[in-house]
């Protein structure tokens, strides 16, 4: 059977999007003030997925969840999420802070344990206070609602300017379908899987394993392309829950069109995520081409986005395209340095060793958008290409980070 391709809309209602989920947020007292527990429940038990931190010092919330995907052969009920604290580095004392806070989220909820997801963000190295979630997690079941999700969107945020969530809608010939999702990440964000954390939703029947093969699809070409600052967490991870409610399958004839919404969703979540980056005052699309194959165009685009000298230049609309050779020649893949070229935005700077000195004023007024397109051929004339997203480096980040945790 061949597959038909049915396009997405965009709608409201964030995770709480998609039929047959709620959310709650509380202020459970990790935070001084503010919201900073959130609760993801699914009213049937879902299909689930997760991918994680390649980092391998791993926080207990990673380590469990893993083992509750194993256990449960990919279903879930409930998600709790709390910020402030990492509960990395904490080592046996952490884990046991992280089964007791789904021991206590499934009794609330009414669930087996092994139908409980856990993530943390936060400070490295803090304790995660038991009495608090506990508490805070019997308060937040009390509040469920589909009105909730922009609360829990709050919820999770450490250094995030603003909440980041968005939903989508897919009408095919057997129904409606949604996907709705919430993201937090600000920095220590850099693609290697999964970059910040996130939840994604659906009502679509998935799956476990075609839900984690969609998944693991897309986040390579969106949560997987972007970076702030080069950094990988040790809590880092995205979670999906599918529940069926729609009665909608995905199947091989509707897997593109899933797969096609996924991306849209994620793609957007993730540029939200640069857009609100610590210091952050520009997105930047790095695109890199002519490589002769799409994993050295990627690598040498991630290496570019990552570049400190590459990133105060676009700081300051200083259109200093040397630096951006500069990296290519020491990505280690092929380059052709006579064939290679530079453009920012739509000034070419630099093509086949001619330099267009005379464009530098033109790309300069370019600069001071807050949203770039920078582009580089490796001049090899093979078809290899990959877009990484990041953002500028600012005084502000410098600020942020040296006084994060006092």
């Amino acid at each position: 059977m061949s597959s038909i391709f049915f396009p997405a809309q965009p709608i409201d209602g964030g995770i709480t999007a998609p039929d047959g989920f709620l959310a709650s947020a509380v202020a459970s007292g990790l935070k001084p003030s503010g919201l900073d527990l959130a609760l993801i429940l699914s009213e049937e038990i879902a299909s689930a997925a997760g991918i994680f931190t390649t980092n391998l010092t791993v926080a207990p919330p990673v380590v469990i969840s893993k083992r509750q995907l194993q256990d449960s052969r990919g279903h879930a009920k409930v998600i709790v999420v709390n910020s402030k604290c990492a509960n990395a580095c904490t080592g046996e004392v952490g884990m046991t802070a992280a089964r007791e806070t789904i021991a206590t989220a499934a009794r609330t909820v009414g669930c087996d344990p092994k139908h409980v997801l856990v993530a943390s963000t936060g400070v490295i190295g803090m304790h995660l206070d038991s009495k608090k979630m506990s508490r805070g997690s019997q308060s937040a079941a009390q509040q469920f609602s589909r009105s909730a999700h922009s609360a829990a969107a709050e919820a999770i945020m450490t250094t995030d300017r603003y909440p980041k969530e968005a939903a989508i809608q897919v009408k095919t010939d057997a129904g409606n379908f949604k996907i709705g999702g919430m993201v937090k990440g600000a920095g220590m964000i850099d693609p290697l899987m999964a970059t910040m954390l996130g939840f994604l939703t659906t009502d679509a029947i998935v799956d476990p394993v075609v839900l984690r093969r969609a998944l693991t699809e897309v986040a390579a070409d969106t949560f997987n392309a972007i970076t702030v600052d080069g950094e990988s967490s040790t809590n880092d991870t995205v979670f999906m829950l599918a529940n069926g409610v729609s009665k909608v399958r995905i199947d091989e004839t509707t897997y593109p069109s899933f797969v096609n919404a996924l991306h849209t969703l994620c793609e957007g979540l993730a540029k939200d995520i640069i857009r609100g980056g610590e210091g952050a005052t520009k997105l930047i699309s790095i695109q890199v081409t002519g490589a002769e194959t799409a994993t050295d165009a990627k690598h040498t685009a991630r290496l570019i986005a990552n570049s400190p000298l590459v990133k105060t230049a676009l700081h300051g609309a200083d259109p200093n395209w040397g630096r951006l050779i500069a990296v290519a020649g020491r990505a280690g893949v092929a380059f052709e340095p006579k064939h290679a070229s530079v453009r920012i935005g739509p000034v070419l700077l630099f093509s086949d060793a001619t330099i267009f000195a005379e464009r530098e004023a033109e790309a300069v007024n370019y600069l001071h958008r807050p949203e770039l397109e920078i582009s580089v051929d490796l001049g090899t004339g093979g078809h290899g290409q990959a877009v990484v997203w990041t953002c500028d480096l600012s005084e502000e980040y410098i600020h942020i980070n040296a006084d994060y945790r006092t």
